[in-house]
């Protein structure tokens, strides 16, 4: 290939990596935002469990205040059963002690039962908290190899910058200014040519076209519009020629013309 031509495929090839390390730079956030995100929500479920705790915690003690009122008021009413004159008086207040009696079997079942959530919260909370200590340690680690990853590509770029920077010195201003335009609108501004097709869109090259390109020519591509060129170092080698059977007297033995039909 002519000089113009192998600097700018090596322009180009400098183009797709500084994009490529644009993109890697760019997706490094979204890395430590997915992580921050998993921290969030292990936050939140600790505090979900934290507060239904609490709620727990509150009901029972509630219902201690009510049993033990309960409690209070059978024990005064088996006292006044002592002193009753009638039978009327007698039941109304033995209703009376079976009901407290019964609220205080249903508000015994409620405690019972909330203890056994609390039980069950309890391991919820204790899970939680283990995950948001694993994903804060997960979260310190991003962050760090994020930052050295940063610092990594950062690095890169500036070398491929200052590689560029000469390498556009070289190429004649023309080429790179149809360069630059193609590049902007189609992402690569140079394409091969291979088999009398342009790489980048497939569509075939014309025959005068396809001669003026193996002559080392740089022509525009009639479909996508980008440079075309064509690279010796990826024609297929040339075929060997077949060499004639020897017969046995060492003559050499010709292959016989197939018949005109």
């Amino acid at each position: 290939m002519q000089a113009h031509v192998e600097n700018l495929v090596k322009l180009q090839r400098l183009e797709l990596d500084r994009t490529r390390l644009a993109q890697l730079a760019r997706a490094l956030p979204a890395e430590a935002a997915q992580a921050e995100a998993a921290l969030a929500a292990a936050q939140r479920r600790a505090t979900e469990a934290s507060d239904a705790l609490s709620r727990e915690e509150t009901l029972r003690t509630r219902l201690e205040r009510d049993i033990s009122g309960h409690r209070q008021k059978a024990a005064r009413y088996r006292v006044q059963q002592d002193s009753v004159t009638t039978p009327a008086q007698a039941e109304a207040i033995e209703h009376e002690v079976r009901f407290a009696e019964s609220e205080i079997s249903r508000l015994e079942d409620e405690e019972l039962a909330s203890m056994e959530r609390t039980e069950a919260q309890e391991a919820a909370l204790a899970q939680a908290r283990a995950a948001v200590e694993e994903l804060a340690l997960a979260l310190d680690k991003t962050r760090e190899r994020i930052q050295q990853r940063q610092q990594e590509l950062s690095r890169e770029q500036a070398a491929l910058q200052a590689e560029r920077e000469v390498l556009r010195q070289a190429i004649e201003p023309k080429w790179l200014t149809s360069f630059d335009r193609i590049a902007a609108s189609r992402n690569t501004g140079l394409a091969r040519a291979e088999n009398q097709q342009c790489t980048s869109c497939s569509m075939g090259v014309r025959p005068q076209t396809w001669n003026q390109l193996r002559e080392g020519e740089l022509l525009n591509c009639d479909s996508c519009g980008r440079l075309l060129y064509w690279d010796p170092a990826m024609a297929p080698a040339p075929k060997l020629p077949q060499t004639e059977k020897a017969s046995s007297d060492g003559r050499a033995v010709r292959k016989p013309h197939q018949a005109e039909a």
